[in-house]
This record gives structure tokens, sequence and C-alpha cells, in this order.
């Protein structure tokens, strides 16, 4: 059974970095588009950064510039390196992948099949 588990979440100072990765199990990483989003309480689930076979990669503009999104096909993970985190970036941070996501659905949470359970990023101020 498909299974994605995220990790590196944690509570980090506004400019600090973290680092999330997102294992998979039960097969590999070998689909079309691998994404992170993220929610913040009582919000939608926001599009974050997303990659594709390829290596084509695709940020939201208020993560543009500050996170790297990668993908290790022999380690059969994703990351997601944060850098300069701000309060807003507070959230639920989820990975996802989607067998067959066409490009002007990447952005959009429904075009993913898989998720994991999500890891919590805390920035103070």
């Amino acid at each position: 059974q498909e299974q994605l588990a995220e990790s590196g979440g944690g509570l980090v100072q506004a400019g600090g970095s973290l680092r999330l990765s997102c294992e998979a199990s039960g097969r590999t990483l070998t689909r079309n588009a691998l994404a992170w989003f993220r929610q913040a309480p009582g919000k939608e689930r926001l599009f974050v950064a997303a990659i594709r076979r390829g290596g084509y990669t695709y940020y939201a503009d208020s993560v543009k510039g500050r996170f790297i999104i990668s993908r290790d096909n022999a380690a059969n993970t994703l990351s997601l390196q944060m850098n300069s985190l701000k309060p807003e970036d507070t959230a639920v941070y989820y990975c996802a992948e989607g067998p067959g996501v066409i490009l002007s659905s990447i952005r959009t949470p429904d075009a993913y099949a898989y998720w994991g359970q999500g890891t919590q990023v805390t920035v103070s101020s």
C-alpha cells in the first residue's frame, strides 16, 4: 500500500531554516509530479512547490527564492529546504504524489492522489 510520510517539521525562529523530507513506502516515487502543500488553521490547503519528472520545479510566489524542492529517486524521498522562514510560513506541510498530473493542474490539491499525514512547521517572530 502506498504511503507517504513527512518528517523534519518543528519550531524555528523567523529567519531560520528547516528541511522537510517525505519518504515513500510501498513503491517508488517515479510518478509524474511530487509536491508540497501547506495548510494553516482555518484556511484552505495551498500549493507550495512541485517537481516533475525531468527536474522541472514550480513554486508559489510566496516561497520563491526561499524554498527549494528536490527529489532523490535512489533514496525514494522528496525534500523541501526552507530558508528565511517567516511567521506566515507556519502551517502543516503535506507531501503529495500525483500520477498523471498535467501541468495546468500542478498547483491544485485535487490533482494529487496520494498524501502524507503532514508535519507541523511553526515559525516564531
